[in-house]
């Protein structure tokens, strides 16, 4: 039997004022997702990937210090630490910014390089103390509702 209404499922991505954004101008394919590790030293993808063009600005997820902007091994990163003890991490970055200072949500802190993927992406990482997180998370509500497909009948 079919359903007068059929309902589809759509997630609310826009976030609301107190979430961040996304560190790259739109759009945002992910090409490699969030693998937590199952042990703290275990296999594992910690952050995501976005596939954008070399040079493309990156930007704060949201308001922060600079905790970090240079060389480790072989790739240079900025790291961000904001309110609540949640650090992001964007690699591999040219910074614009040094360590110490506040950006806020949406300023340009790097451009990024190549190096990362087969071809240029962004690794954008977050973690709390010692927990990594999925960034899109902080970019998602993870709310999920349904709705109609077509308009409800009237009168009836």
């Amino acid at each position: 039997m079919l359903l007068s209404t059929a309902l589809v499922l759509a997630t609310l991505v826009t976030p609301s004022p107190a979430r961040y954004s996304w560190p790259l101008p739109p759009p945002h394919p992910v090409v490699r997702a969030f693998e937590a590790p199952a042990t703290p030293f275990g296999p594992g993808h910690r952050g995501v990937d976005l596939a954008a063009a070399a040079g493309t600005a990156v930007l704060a997820a949201n308001d922060g210090s600079v905790v970090y902007a240079g060389a480790v091994a072989a790739r240079t990163l900025v790291s961000l630490e904001h309110r609540g003890g949640l650090r992001t991490t964007y690699e591999p970055v040219t910074p614009a910014v040094e360590a110490g200072r506040q950006v806020r949500r949406g300023e340009v802190i790097g451009h990024l390089q190549a190096g990362h993927c087969a071809s240029p992406c962004l690794h954008w990482g977050a973690r709390r103390g010692p927990a990594y997180l999925d960034p899109l998370r902080l970019v998602s509500s993870g709310r999920v509702r349904l709705l109609p497909l077509t308009a409800p009948a009237r009168g009836g």
